[in-house]
């Protein structure tokens, strides 16, 4: 029986873990402190044992068939990566691909090994998302080639209850102030829009979350979208008006982090590398979520097209999704780690191809998946906006 490594007993951790063990997996849990990952499965009935994350120890113990599962720092992905592959094991993540992790697809189709990202909240779920409202526009008697068509898709992970600040962080803040230091690209009104400072491209945004409810947050571009473009699989003729993939944040967000963007701005080398850590570990003591503290998730993800003669909206569904914590764990950490498990169990049963992928397109596990969380976890809302 294949076991599952899962390295990281962090705060986005325990739903999956616990799922996977009710499941019947044998799973051990990898930490750099041993108690905390002996009290994420304390009390658990299953096969399951809480280890302390020792290199060496992980490699003598990791058997081919095994899945290694990687919920560290993004910085440790392709090591573990690449211990899977020497290995002859499986691997996930929820991060996204990186061009080095991406090496690794020859190697891993090779020797008919799964190396599994994207397969979390976002990236992850909203990837879903996406390719569910492109087969549905496929499907649908208003699908043509020379339709004009915009995509949105923006996630945020907020506090229940809004501070002074307008935020709070589950992990590291040094990866939310990394990201802003990254150049957002992204396509609108037919043009390709960029800014190597992507707050500056902040905007409002109104969505519906439901059919009665709709929220305004403010929202910033995300990394570069234009490579989903073809990950989503829209056709290369397609008329793209508009893909943007993006952040979302309460109202005042931008406000209260001017002094943030300014030491962004000016960070440079290894003084500004310093400042940026500096600034996170202060980040963390003053705004990480504290134990049962309550946290929201908002998603949503849009499609429509327009006739490319009258330009009027011919097609356009959404889903949405807005989500709080719970007694089951923050919803962050169920949105996350559910989706990764859901990841594990496929490649279990053979249903992701060997190499680097990202979260699956093919519509069977699309719906399998969603079904899942909806039915499980958070109501998904799927809105047909022209009915």
């Amino acid at each position: 029986m294949a076991i599952i490594h899962w390295l990281g007993a962090g705060l986005s951790s325990a739903p999956g873990i616990k799922r996977l063990i009710a499941n019947g997996a044998e799973l051990w849990l990898w930490n750099r402190t041993l108690s905390k990952a002996e009290a994420v499965i304390y009390n658990l009935a299953g096969q399951c044992q809480a280890r302390t994350l020792d290199w060496q120890q992980l490699a003598n113990n990791v058997s081919k068939g095994d899945i290694l599962v990687s919920m560290l720092p993004g910085s440790f992905h392709l090591q573990v990566a690449q211990l899977a592959l020497d290995s002859n094991a499986h691997f996930v993540s929820s991060s996204y691909i990186s061009p080095a992790m991406e090496a690794l697809n020859q190697q891993a189709k090779a020797k008919g090994l799964c190396l599994v990202n994207e397969v979390g909240l976002d990236p992850g779920i909203d990837h879903l998302l996406a390719f569910a409202l492109l087969n549905d526009y496929r499907g649908s008697a208003a699908y043509a080639e020379s339709n004009h068509l915009e995509f949105r898709s923006f996630c945020g992970g907020l506090p229940a209850e809004e501070n002074d600040f307008k935020y709070k962080f589950s992990w590291s803040p040094l990866g939310v102030l990394t990201a802003l230091r990254s150049t957002a690209q992204w396509r609108e009104d037919g043009e390709v829009k960029s800014n190597s400072k992507p707050w500056l491209a902040v905007r409002d945004y109104t969505m519906p979350l439901s059919e009665d409810r709709s929220a305004t947050f403010e929202a910033i571009p995300n990394r570069d979208s234009l490579p989903f473009i073809a990950q989503y699989q829209f056709d290369p003729q397609w008329p793209v008006d508009t893909f943007i993939r993006g952040s979302l944040r309460l109202p005042g967000w931008s406000h209260a982090w001017k002094n943030i963007f300014s030491l962004v701005e000016s960070a440079e080398g290894a003084d500004g590398d310093a400042e940026l850590a500096a600034k996170s570990d202060e980040l963390w003591q003053r705004y990480a979520f504290k134990e049962g503290e309550r946290d929201r998730v908002v998603l949503y993800v849009e499609l429509l097209a327009k006739d490319p003669d009258t330009n009027q909206c011919i097609w356009r569904e959404s889903y949405s999704m807005d989500a709080f914590g719970n007694d089951q764990g923050s919803a962050m950490a169920r949105l996350v780690s559910t989706t990764v498990s859901l990841a594990i169990e496929a490649v279990l049963e053979e249903r992701i191809s060997a190499g680097v992928s990202a979260a699956p397109n093919d519509i069977g596990l699309v719906s399998d998946w969603l079904r899942y969380l909806n039915d499980h976890h958070e109501p998904i809302k799927h809105l047909n906006h022209l009915d």
